[in-house]
């Protein structure tokens, strides 16, 4: 897609505070623009990619709360991008999102994101374009993927009329096949485990970074027990 499609895109949609969301999109150019976007992903290429050249985005979202069909909203996404093992520190996403609804105490205590700071955000749909942008190229990464998983769906059947599309790869299918004894469940514990220093904890750009760091360290690990293609990693996942 042309990148001065793209900004055409966001500016039809800019400074709209309309918290029904995808009022916001309503021309039938658009909605084609963004599925445009989704065909663009290449699914299947990407589980025979080898694992040291495959693309991905890992990413993560700090939410109000658990049920986005309940009401809860996305208040941040951060993202990085790497290549195989690499990761390309100097190539990251990070935005607050738009939103009227007050954020819970708790959440407040848990991320830092103050209501006035989302009052003063980008609107949550510019921020999934731009996203979807940013990753279009590559395969997502997430940390027990559900959760994100959960909130994209609803967001872009909300917000977009179209279904989110993009394959979200769980990192539970990496950690299983190289250590399938290992009891762990929290982002921190799985880092400490692995001497990861843990920073900027709750943070969706670092715990980006933090699963990140995970993903590079598992990856090498599932290449020495011979996993070369993402297909590889979902075999031996099938077996265990």
């Amino acid at each position: 897609m042309a990148f001065e499609s793209f900004q055409q895109l966001l500016r039809s949609i800019q400074g709209r505070r309309n918290t029904g969301g995808f009022a916001d999109i309503q021309n039938p150019q658009q909605i084609a623009f963004l599925r445009g976007l989704q065909k663009e992903i290449k699914h299947e290429e990407a589980l025979s990619t080898p694992l040291s050249e495959l693309k991905v985005v890992v990413f993560d979202i700090e939410t109000t709360g658990f049920f986005p069909e309940k009401g809860d909203k996305i208040l941040s996404i951060g993202a990085i991008k790497m290549s195989g093992s690499t990761i390309y520190h100097d190539d990251t996403f990070y935005s607050l999102l738009f939103t009227e609804m007050e954020i819970p105490s708790d959440i407040v205590q848990l991320t830092g994101i103050q209501n006035d700071d989302i009052k003063n955000a980008p609107l949550a749909s510019n921020v999934l374009l731009q996203f979807l942008e940013f990753a279009k190229d590559s395969t997502l990464v997430a940390h027990h993927a559900n959760h994100e998983r959960s909130f994209f769906k609803h967001a872009y059947t909300r917000l977009f009329k179209t279904p989110f599309k993009q394959r979200i790869i769980d990192t539970t299918f990496l950690f299983k096949i190289v250590d399938s004894q290992l009891d762990l469940v929290k982002l921190e514990d799985f880092c400490k485990y692995n001497d990861i220093k843990v920073v900027n904890r709750h943070h969706a750009l670092g715990d980006a970074i933090l699963t990140a760091k995970l993903w590079s360290l598992y990856l090498e690990r599932a290449r020495n027990i011979g996993c070369d293609t993402l297909q590889d990693i979902y075999d031996r996942y099938a077996r265990l």
